[in-house]
């Protein structure tokens, strides 16, 4: 695993972080009980922090209202034992740092921010949006990279000047592009200008490969069903596990996420197995094939 001596500032936000779920009952509303119990279970598992109203909770689908009280009742579960982030993006750059300034954000120590989706900005159109975003936030702010949903790649370049131009105010990026060689180029970038940046996997598949290459966590969907398993992963750089974990981690992603997390999480009687249009719950092929590798894993 490559290291270096530059330090990292809030270094709670290395290792594993759980993007939650957000659990629904059948009829749709939120399942606070079970919620917390999912809270609950990664507290016990002793993760680094948790990811809030992230694409794994469908925060898309839900209202304002709902948004904000599932962050405050999130903070209220986790009562200050764990850090956590919570995302806040959008494709309009003016509705986000509206977003930022005028949401209480006092339990949270990070914000996590997609690229602009649909509209398809250029990379001086992601720096701008971007730098506007880390001026109006409270917090430091962590780039979200997904191109395969948001249709915009953010080059290693583009996250550089990002960084010269905001300090402190980036803390890190979540790479979740899936090309190995853009991440190892990018973490080559921070470590050659001696940056602070944290470089964060956002693919539960590539995990390990990753830690390897000098990065310094990973944002996972798996944990919430496997958290003692991925923090594993991630803080050994455990190849062998991470080979063991590998055909679930394709089941969990075959028909979309949520869709992938919220089957298994029902196989294991955690949660509803209910999501929210447009999303749909996985193919019945999808889960037994869910079923039968969970129970392999058992």
């Amino acid at each position: 695993m490559v290291t270096t001596d530059t330090p990292r500032p809030y270094s709670c936000f290395r290792g594993l972080g759980t993007a939650l779920v957000t659990p629904f009952l059948p009829d749709g509303a939120v399942d606070y009980t079970a919620l917390q119990r999912l809270v609950e279970q990664q507290l016990r598992a002793q993760v680094d922090f948790l990811v809030v109203l992230g694409t794994t909770a469908e925060a898309a689908t839900m209202s304002a209202s709902e948004r904000l009280q599932v962050q405050r009742f999130i903070a209220q579960v986790v009562d200050g034992r764990l850090p956590l982030m919570i995302g806040v993006g959008g494709n309009n750059t003016a509705a986000v740092c509206d977003a930022l300034r005028e949401t209480d954000l006092s339990a949270f120590s990070a914000v996590l921010s997609v690229c602009p989706y649909y509209n398809k900005p250029n990379q001086e159109g992601l720096f701008r949006h971007f730098c506007a975003v880390a001026e109006a936030s409270p917090l430091p702010v962590v780039l979200y990279n997904v191109p395969g949903r948001t249709g915009v790649n953010l080059l290693p370049e583009t996250v550089m000047r990002i960084l010269a131009a905001c300090g402190e105010k980036v803390l890190g990026i979540k790479e979740a592009s899936g090309n190995v060689e853009q991440i190892k180029r990018l973490i080559m970038l921070r470590d050659r200008a001696h940056s602070p940046l944290l470089v964060i996997s956002g693919d539960d598949g590539i995990a390990s490969t990753l830690m390897h290459a000098g990065a310094d966590g990973l944002i996972s969907v798996a944990s919430n069903a496997y958290p003692e398993v991925f923090g594993t992963i991630v803080r050994k750089a455990d190849d062998a596990l991470q080979g063991q974990y590998a055909d679930m981690i394709q089941l969990l992603f075959r028909e979309g996420n949520p869709t992938g997390i919220k089957a298994l999480l029902s196989v294991k009687e955690h949660i509803h197995n209910v999501l929210r249009l447009p999303l749909v719950p996985a193919s019945d092929v999808l889960m037994t094939d869910i079923r039968r590798e969970a129970a392999a894993l058992s």
